[in-house]
């Protein structure tokens, strides 16, 4: 009896947990439902067409299948760390990924921090619609846009330099301007955007800390100093883990619509030297997918090295 007795309350645990899934299902089951849509679109967009990975490793031929075409192990891989465009596409691409992360992500949690300051609703409102405008431009024509403002010839650029007299130069052949061009449109257009989440976050905080401080004799600066940036240390960080994680992938519309044979030297990323090696010519499927992957690669170290580092300093994470 006293054996049944304790197999029984080995077992109970087990049955409890079961019965309070079961519980916890049958009360939340139009939320379950309701996601069943995002779940099933993840898995056959994002964990199905990894099945396709492995062309990466093989001599991929479409007439012959996945399967069908031979494996050749690390060929492609081998290939392109010893190819002539290996240190420079790689290089583009960090210097152009960093230089956009110092640059954008400062000025975008700074932009909230002076939205935060305004107290009129209407203001605050208008502000944030402009700002956030740019954002649904769409990439073709926000380069189209570019190119021609800075026309020589035609633009806005070319016009000012004839009004005062001064020889213009074209802007988009020049590799040395190419990564301020890309950085500052891109600031210009993404910058409301990407701080929704940082005036979000500020319109959480407690007003009484406020009041509080104004009562103390704190000034607009030490309340920015002591109060907001506080309370956005761990959204920003958590933002800030994320882009690290794909500093390798910069976007590809953008890159090769602004690029040209003048600043291809600069311009030339992993994403557009992929395009071209995997479908432009005589298409290298393999070795395009290769390359794919050791960005994917580079970028999942980057984001769980980083993740680590930020839960063991900071104690803020993704996981």
């Amino acid at each position: 009896m006293n054996g049944g007795n304790a197999v029984k309350k080995a077992v109970n645990p087990h049955q409890q947990h079961k019965r309070s899934w079961k519980l916890e299902f049958k009360r939340n089951k139009a939320l379950y439902f309701f996601i069943l849509p995002a779940i099933i679109e993840v898995i056959i967009f994002n964990y199905m067409p990894m099945y396709g990975v492995q062309i990466a490793f093989r001599n991929f031929k479409p007439i012959q299948g996945i399967w069908g075409s031979k494996w050749v192990g690390m060929k492609w891989f081998l290939r392109f760390f010893n190819s002539p465009q290996f240190e420079t596409v790689v290089l583009n691409t960090i210097t152009l990924s960093l230089q956009l992360l110092i640059f954008s992500f400062p000025i975008s949690l700074l932009f909230a921090l002076l939205i935060n300051q305004y107290k009129s609703k209407r203001f605050r409102s208008v502000v944030q619609t402009v700002s956030y405008a740019p954002h649904f431009i769409s990439t073709v024509v926000m380069c189209g846009m570019i190119t021609l403002f800075l026309s020589p010839s035609q633009g806005l650029y070319g016009s000012i330099c004839q009004a005062i007299g001064v020889k213009p130069i074209n802007p988009m052949g020049e590799a040395s301007l190419y990564r301020p061009i890309y950085i500052i449109s891109d600031i210009w257009q993404q910058m409301g955007w990407e701080s929704i989440i940082f005036v979000a976050a500020l319109s959480s905080i407690d007003p009484g800390l406020y009041d509080a401080a104004t009562v103390d004799g704190a000034n607009r600066f030490q309340r920015i100093l002591h109060i907001e940036i506080p309370s956005l240390v761990s959204t920003a960080t958590l933002i800030l883990i994320m882009r690290i994680g794909g500093i390798m992938s910069m976007g590809f519309e953008k890159s090769y619509l602004l690029q040209n044979d003048l600043n291809s030297r600069v311009s030339e990323i992993i994403a557009t030297y992929v395009y071209k090696v995997g479908l432009t010519g005589t298409p290298q499927y393999s070795y395009s997918a290769a390359i794919g992957l050791f960005n994917s690669v580079i970028n999942l170290c980057l984001l769980v090295t980083f993740n680590s580092l930020s839960r063991r300093f900071g104690e803020t994470s993704l996981w």
